[in-house]
């Protein structure tokens, strides 16, 4: 039975779901419609030329490279403007000149495949890896204090491969550019070896991989394709956690490359040692290499990384200089955050027929630019004691409750509060968390962490309270 236009556009937009940033998906490919089908060939329909310009220029590579994989089939994917909304003048502010390059992908509009490596000859994923994202290069990784360590030793490792920082594990939060540090290592690979055999995967691909080779007699040829790379890109390996038959198969893979001589790079959201339920051999082999971490950008950093994002657009003329400090000042959670800004301050400029302006910017990102400066990531005036003082209030209990050793629910609710608000607002180290609530050690923080993170998921009346908690402090 075929498909119809609509189980085609659907089984894409799933995938494109995983691979973009929510702004960017809601703002571009969720208002779009299908119109049909003929062939291998798709039409979508959009709201106005700007719009089927913008998703042709940065999604149509992205959304056929799906087919393959979501069809069985290579797909051929076209927008098309609705007939009465063709002729958008106010919208060639936003729109490059025919005489202009091509456009990189928008800020934002993330992963899109790549036809060929970044020598210009195909890329190296024969073997069924996905390719590496043109957007994450070097060039493009805009270089500040929270993380120049990490790009120097990129840059070591991209030059040197199995020499220089093997393995090489990378941390921090969502959103500060570790895959885009992990993938300007495998380009720069590329660019010196065109042959080299470089993969990119997560964690959780790797382990569905095993799952499926295990129960397909197929573990040789599992083995054979991970363990004959020259260079092994691993994202979010924090999600080995509690997966023993997978570590004992990543741990021999691990050996195998380095003995070898093969360059390994890992990524996770905290470090090594703050890996829960990681087997002690794992952590060991993780730490054995360089262990750098990339940080909050401060305020120049994140308005040079604006400023990258629409020259690489080539949109710098459209946005105000004043618009842009607005945005780098108030927004400082991550980078992914900064791009989702510029992605929907276009798209409201777009819908309301306006410039972009400081007074527009206000309306469009209400949501995102907090009064107080803070968008969540880390306000400079925020202390531990504050948080436990608020979290305390909210909970009626006193802050010195927090810090004792009680382990009754009525204390250790708002406890695990208090310390999943002072690691996620202020980035506080989990052994200096410990210390501040009463001497507690790394691995109780952790579960503390967890046990929020699993309640705010299933229980929106907790999730309110914590919500409304954080609210208080972002406005201190």
């Amino acid at each position: 039975m075929s498909l119809t236009a609509s189980d085609v556009w659907s089984r894409l937009l799933e995938r494109a779901r995983l691979d973009l940033t929510p702004e960017a998906f809601e703002s571009w490919l969720a208002p779009a419609q299908p119109l049909g089908i003929a062939g291998e060939a798709l039409a979508v329909g959009v709201p106005d030329q700007f719009a089927a310009e913008w998703n042709e220029r940065n999604y149509q590579d992205l959304l056929e490279s799906y087919g393959p994989v979501a069809l069985g089939h290579p797909v051929k994917v076209t927008f098309q403007a609705d007939p009465e909304r063709v002729a958008r003048a106010q919208m060639d502010l936003f729109v490059a000149p025919a005489n202009r390059p091509p456009q990189s992908p928008a800020p934002g509009g993330a992963l899109p495949t790549p036809r060929t490596g970044v020598t210009g000859r195909p890329q190296n994923d024969s073997f069924g890896f996905a390719p590496l994202s043109p957007r994450y290069t070097l060039n493009e990784f805009v270089v500040g204090r929270s993380n120049e360590l990490a790009a120097a030793a990129a840059l070591a490792v991209s030059q040197q491969p199995g020499r220089a920082y093997n393995p090489y594990f990378i941390y921090g939060d969502t959103g500060l550019g570790k895959t885009h540090l992990m993938q300007a290592i495998g380009h720069g690979v590329l660019e010196r070896n065109p042959d080299a055999r470089v993969a990119y995967v997560g964690i959780e691909q790797f382990t569905n991989e095993f799952i499926q080779a295990v129960q397909g007699k197929a573990m040789s040829s599992f083995k054979r394709r991970y363990r004959e790379l020259d260079v092994l890109l691993v994202d979010d390996v924090q999600f080995l956690k509690g997966k023993e038959s997978t570590q004992e198969e990543f741990f021999h893979t691990f050996n195998t490359l380095y003995e070898a001589g093969r360059q390994i790079v890992l990524t996770s959201d905290r470090p090594p040692v703050e890996i829960p339920r990681l087997e002690a051999r794992l952590v060991s082999r993780f730490q054995s290499g360089m262990v750098a971490d990339v940080g909050q950008p401060d305020y120049e950093h994140r308005l040079a990384i604006l400023q990258q994002k629409l020259k690489r657009d080539h949109l710098e003329d459209s946005f105000p200089g004043d618009v842009l400090e607005l945005i780098a000042e108030r927004v400082q959670s991550n980078v992914r955050e900064l791009e989702g800004c510029i992605i929907k301050l276009l798209a409201f400029a777009s819908l309301k027929h306006k410039d972009v302006t400081v007074e527009l910017a206000l309306d469009a990102l209400r949501d995102r630019l907090s009064a107080d400066g803070g968008s969540g990531g880390g306000g400079g005036q925020l202390s531990i004691a504050t948080v436990q003082k608020v979290v305390a209030q909210e909970w009626q209990v006193t802050p010195e409750a927090l810090m004792s050793k009680s382990r009754l629910k009525a204390y250790t609710v708002p406890r695990q509060v208090a310390m999943y608000l002072v690691r996620t607002l202020m980035g506080t180290p989990l052994i200096q968390i410990g210390e501040a609530f009463g001497g507690r050690d790394h691995s109780t923080v952790i579960h503390s962490l967890e046990r929020v993170e699993v309640q705010l998921r299933t229980d929106p009346e907790f999730a309110t309270r914590v919500q409304r908690v954080e609210n208080r402090l972002l406005q201190q």
